[in-house]
C-alpha cells in the first residue's frame, strides 16, 4: 500500500484582495471603484457574507473578516437612509477589518461608501452579475483557494473520462505507461507532481504544478512536452480521481485479486478511492490493463460487475446440483473458411 505523509497536506490560510482580483477579474468582469490601497489586505475565509444586519446595526455576529457582498437588498435599503444616516452606518461598519466590498446587479458605491473605504484601505468592487451568480463563482473561486491539498508522487490521467493515478516506486514505469496512453488518444493531466484538492465532499480534483504542467521526464530520453509533441488534445488541465492503481514488480509472496469481488479502496482527505496494486511482469501490456480498469471502472458506475454476475451464475449452477455442462457454441461443423 502506497504510503502517504500527513505532511504532504496542506491548507491555505489566506489570499490577498490583490490575489483575488487578478483572478477574477477577467472571469466577472470585476472592476475597482475606488483606490488600490485596500490589495494587500488579506482574505481568510472561503465563505462570503450578506451585510444586512449589520447595516442595520447589529453587528454583534458581523462576519466582517469574509468579503463583503453588497447586492440590489443592501443598496435599496441604503438607498432609504438619509445621508446623515448613511454616514453613521459607514462609520460604524468600517470600524472592522473588512478586507474588501463586492458590488453586484451594476450597483455603484455611494460617495460615503467610497470615502469611509478609502481612509480604511478597503478596496470596492463592482460587477454587472446578479448577486446569486457572482456569489456562486466567488465561492467555487474560494473553495478552490481554502481547500485542503494533498501532494503525490505518480502520474494522472484521463483514460475514457477516468481520472486514473498511476503511484509506485520511482523508476517502476509510471511515466512509460502515462506515455502510452497519450499514444493511444487518452489525456494527460499531471505528471511526477499531482496535486489532490477535496472539492466537496467525496470529490477529489487531480492537476499539476504551474511549473511543471504537461512536462513529463522519460527516463533515457529526458524531458518531452505533451502538449507540443501531441497536440491539445492531449491534455487536460484537471480531473477527479477515481481509480488509483500501484505497479509493483510481481513478488511471488504477494496475494493479487483473481477475481476482483474484494474491492479496495485507500483513503484520502476522508474520501474512498478505489484502488488496485497491479503487478508487473516482463511481456504484460500495462496499457491495455489500464483501458480495461476504466472500462470495468464505467461498468459498475452504472450497475454490471462481471466478477458479481459471475458468481451469481456459478452459485446457480451449484444449487441446480448438475454437472452437466453444455457447450457454449454448437456450430463448429459448419464453421466453413
Amino acid at each position: 500500500m502506497i504510503n502517504i505523509s500527513e505532511k504532504n497536506i496542506s491548507t491555505k490560510k489566506n489570499i490577498t484582495v490583490d490575489f483575488f482580483y487578478s483572478n477574477l477579474k477577467e472571469k466577472i468582469n470585476i472592476k475597482l471603484l475606488n483606490n488600490e490601497s485596500g490589495f494587500n489586505n488579506l482574505i481568510t475565509e472561503q465563505n462570503l457574507h450578506r451585510p444586512g444586519l449589520a447595516l442595520a446595526g447589529f453587528v454583534d455576529l458581523f462576519t466582517f473578516n469574509r468579503v463583503q457582498v453588497f447586492g440590489n437588498t443592501e443598496n435599496r435599503y441604503l438607498q432609504h437612509l438619509s445621508e446623515e444616516k448613511r454616514i453613521e452606518v459607514f462609520k460604524k461598519i468600517f470600524e472592522f477589518d473588512i478586507p474588501c466590498i463586492m458590488l453586484s446587479d451594476g450597483n455603484n458605491p455611494f460617495p460615503e461608501m467610497i470615502e469611509f473605504a478609502n481612509k480604511k484601505n478597503v478596496c470596492i468592487f463592482g460587477s454587472d452579475y446578479s448577486t446569486t451568480k457572482l456569489s456562486y463563482i466567488i465561492s467555487d473561486f474560494l473553495d478552490d483557494q481554502f481547500a485542503p491539498s494533498l501532494s503525490l508522487h505518480g502520474s494522472f490521467i484521463d483514460v475514457y473520462g477516468i481520472g486514473m493515478l498511476f503511484v509506485g516506486k520511482s523508476g517502476v514505469g509510471k511515466s512509460e505507461v502515462a506515455l502510452d496512453l497519450v499514444e493511444r488518444g487518452h489525456r494527460l493531466v499531471a505528471d511526477d507532481v499531482v496535486i489532490l484538492t477535496k472539492k466537496g465532499e467525496g470529490i477529489l480534483m487531480g492537476s499539476g504544478t504551474d511549473l511543471v504542467k504537461h512536462f513529463m521526464e522519460v527516463r533515457g530520453i529526458g524531458i518531452i512536452d505533451v502538449k507540443s509533441m501531441f497536440g491539445v488534445r492531449a491534455i487536460r488541465f484537471q480531473k477527479r480521481l477515481e481509480v488509483i492503481i500501484e505497479l509493483e514488480i510481481w513478488d511471488k509472496d504477494t496475494t493479487y485479486t483473481r477475481t476482483g469481488l474484494d474491492d479496495t479502496v485507500l483513503t484520502l482527505q476522508d474520501v474512498e478511492i478505489p484502488y488496485v496494486k497491479l503487478p508487473i511482469v516482463s511481456g504484460k501490456n500495462l496499457t491495455v490493463i489500464a483501458e480495461v480498469i476504466a472500462m470495468n471502472y464505467l461498468l459498475k458506475h452504472y450497475g454490471y460487475d462481471a466478477a458479481k454476475v459471475f458468481q451469481n451464475n456459478l452459485l446457480k449452477r451449484i444449487q441446480n446440483k448438475t454437472d452437466n455442462v453444455n457447450r457454449t457454441i454448437n456450430y463448429f461443423e459448419h464453421d466453413f473458411e
